[in-house]
């Protein structure tokens, strides 16, 4: 087994001055939402009494791009809107959800982030980008807080004004990592050759090193590939480099994942034995579905992921939106990770806004809310949520991240179904990582 790599310095952000700032809406703000509405995805809801004045967030992802693309978020979170609205607002106040897309590409997520700003905002809510170098120091400067960010980069763990709802990929790859140790003989990672990409191997193999594994071998892959024979053929020979153990291929390219496992398919049956294990969101149930279920290539396969199976009862809140605002909406999925999370991060944001009662909602009363020290329960889909800026896995560079929980499934008979009872605590993993 080969050993642990040296560990390197890592520096935590300094703390940011946040500017109070107001998110209630003037009436001409609100006029001109109104006339934006088909073009931005604004859904108005009804202008009340000084106590109910409209909410307005935000929800951004990439959609319609070469790459990943989650426009179950958005669409998930105007569905929400119309829910929420139906019911009479959150604490009374009529909610207005906005909506971008950042197309996955550096410069359009800043832009979104100038526009939560310019439409007044009181949060970014349940959103996905892996640009979070372009669009934090926008929402910094602005004093709006991101809520429940999908976990894919590290800036939502270091960020003051960042509020996971779950250990993104830092807590999903050390938990697959534990999961394989005992399974595996040689591991390949095959991972986006990207700044995101580039922080993955160092969680996997906190987690097979914690399993007295030898650390996998790191594959990079273009984002946007429309065939990985050449990826899919190396990441085989390498994973049977020892013949006298099952070796395992670990594709975690998002979207592109289904399309690196149709070119791994076509060469596999030359590498008999080789297991895969992926990440929640790079697979679900419906690319299983997609490809075959259970004669498909992720039979067998171990996956991670952050909340409970999407059969599990607890989810019947999110559900209950969907069939109620979203029924017929194929873009949003009830199995679908980004969409998940989406459900999670407003049920956290009204948690916020309910406990502030009769006060002002702005960006700044939600920030402050949080960073005291508010508790936020969402019907045990995760554990109760609470921020601190020096959390526990502050000391290795990820102050923000407090839900290390995920959970471990196994592709049984073309279902992602749980491969042990309840969630898998990733922190001591996690507090090995070198992810410098």
């Amino acid at each position: 087994m080969t050993g642990r790599r040296r560990k390197r310095s890592i520096l935590l952000p300094r703390l940011l001055t946040r500017p109070a700032r107001t998110g209630a809406l003037t009436a001409g703000a609100l006029a001109a939402c109104a006339s934006l509405a088909a073009g931005c995805g604004i859904v108005p809801g009804a202008t009340g009494g000084a106590g109910d004045d409209p909410i307005t967030v935000m929800t951004w992802a990439p959609q319609d791009t070469n790459a990943t693309n989650k426009p179950g978020m958005p669409a998930f979170a105007r569905a929400y809107a119309r829910w929420i609205n139906a019911q009479g607002g959150i604490n009374g106040h009529p909610l207005n959800v906005v909506t971008c897309n950042e197309h996955n590409d550096s410069i359009t997520a800043a832009k979104c982030a100038r526009r939560a700003v310019k439409e007044g905002a009181v949060a970014v809510v349940g959103s996905y980008s892996q640009h979070g170098d372009s669009f934090f120091p926008v929402l910094e400067g602005a004093g709006i807080p991101y809520i429940g960010g999908y976990g894919i980069t590290n800036a939502e763990f270091t960020s003051p004004l960042s509020y996971p709802v779950n250990g993104g990929q830092p807590a999903l790859l050390a938990g697959l990592g534990s999961a394989l140790a005992p399974r595996c003989g040689p591991v390949t990672l095959v991972r986006p050759d990207t700044i995101a990409g580039d922080q993955l191997p160092a969680l996997l193999d906190s987690g097979l090193t914690a399993g007295g594994h030898e650390a996998a071998d790191d594959q990079r892959a273009p984002e946007d590939a429309t065939e990985y024979g050449a990826q899919a053929q190396r990441a085989l020979e390498r994973a049977t480099a020892d013949p006298l153990e099952k070796g395992c291929v670990v594709p975690v390219l998002g979207d592109r994942t289904d399309t690196f496992m149709d070119s791994f398919r076509r060469v596999r049956e030359e590498y008999p034995g080789v297991r895969t294990g992926t990440v929640l969101g790079s697979v679900d149930q419906t690319t299983i579905n997609a490809t075959g279920g259970a004669a498909g290539p992720y039979e067998g396969s171990y996956v991670t992921g952050w909340y409970p199976v999407a059969s599990d009862p607890r989810w019947e809140g999110m559900r209950q939106v969907i069939r109620e605002q979203a029924f017929g909406d194929n873009r949003v999925d009830a199995e679908d990770a980004g969409v998940q999370t989406t459900w999670i991060a407003y049920t956290v944001f009204k948690g916020v806004v309910e406990a502030l009662g009769d006060r002002e909602v702005t960006a700044d009363t939600v920030t402050r809310a949080l960073d005291d020290g508010l508790k936020v329960g969402t019907g045990g889909l995760t554990p109760e949520l609470q921020w601190r800026f020096q959390d526990k896995l502050a000391s290795v560079g990820f102050p923000r991240l407090v839900n290390t929980d995920v959970t471990v499934q196994i592709v049984r008979d073309g279902h992602l179904v749980s491969a042990r009872k309840g969630f898998v605590d990733t922190t001591r993993t996690l507090r090995d990582a070198d992810v410098a």
